[in-house]
């Protein structure tokens, strides 16, 4: 991390789990153990039914509320999709775009992710941007030339200044919900790819204002070693943040000097 420059970010992407019930009684047993967001700003991202629940129970303790997905279309015949404005309304801070999940199920292309973040920009609201190579593209060794093709389409007509309100998430396909996790220096090595492709893009001082967090499997035990590295600014956590006690471990890690 690199708290001179750039925000610290511990964002949970709770997926497809949690009725409201469940949100308003996570929030409950959040509070009390909660530590004060000394360095970090905490984020929930919630399923799409749970968002005005979660927006009113984390309302006063600190934690913004952000959407797991949303369409580029501002209104019209889309049924069952949400548009940034929408979620801007109900007062969704962040939303998640091109995890490797709607990408593989869903069939979302680089072309869609980028629609979606000039749509979430131009509402206002800040886009976490995932990023991520599958296990076979490692094993090929293009790692990093897949990476720089995903940032850059995702950020493509996006002036320097609203790319500061980006977060870019680098989660490998091949680490997310199997334990497997990147070591410190296989995260750190394509964070600091990341942070080069913004500064090739828009300039050293814009490239360094960026939080880029790391996904795929963070928990209470690699935490600290993985946020240890530069140009780790934060976690976009998917199992741990289900748990109370394990997603304000990973908070506290973020939290130390």
């Amino acid at each position: 991390m690199n708290t001179r420059y750039r925000k610290t970010i511990i964002a949970g992407n709770w997926k497809m789990n949690k009725t409201a019930t469940e949100t308003k009684k996570f929030a409950e047993e959040l509070k009390p153990i909660l530590p004060k967001a000394k360095r970090c700003e905490v984020v929930v991202c919630v399923p799409a039914c749970n968002l005005s629940t979660a927006v009113r129970a984390f309302r006063d303790m600190r934690v913004s509320v952000g959407a797991e997905n949303l369409y580029f279309e501002k209104s019209g015949a889309y049924t069952g999709e949400v548009s940034a404005e929408m979620l801007k309304d109900l007062g969704v801070k962040y939303v998640i775009i091109g995890h490797s999940e709607r990408r593989q199920l869903f069939g979302e292309t680089d072309i869609i992710v980028n629609k979606k973040v000039h749509a979430a920009l131009e509402a206002g609201l800040n886009p976490i941007i995932c990023v991520g190579e599958s296990l076979e593209e490692r094993e090929m060794g293009i790692t990093l030339d897949r990476i720089t093709l995903q940032v850059k389409a995702a950020l493509a007509g996006v002036s320097g200044d609203k790319i500061r309100k980006c977060v870019i998430a680098y989660e490998p396909i091949w680490a997310i919900g199997t334990g497997r996790t990147a070591t410190a220096e296989q995260a750190a090595e394509v964070c600091n790819e990341i942070r080069a492709v913004i500064r090739n893009m828009h300039g050293a001082r814009t490239a360094r204002s960026v939080t880029i967090q790391y996904g795929g499997s963070m928990n209470p035990s690699n935490a600290e070693e993985l946020l240890a590295q530069q140009d780790i600014d934060g976690g976009l956590i998917g199992g741990a943040a289900l748990d109370p006690a394990k997603f304000v471990s990973i908070i506290s890690a973020a939290n130390q000097e």
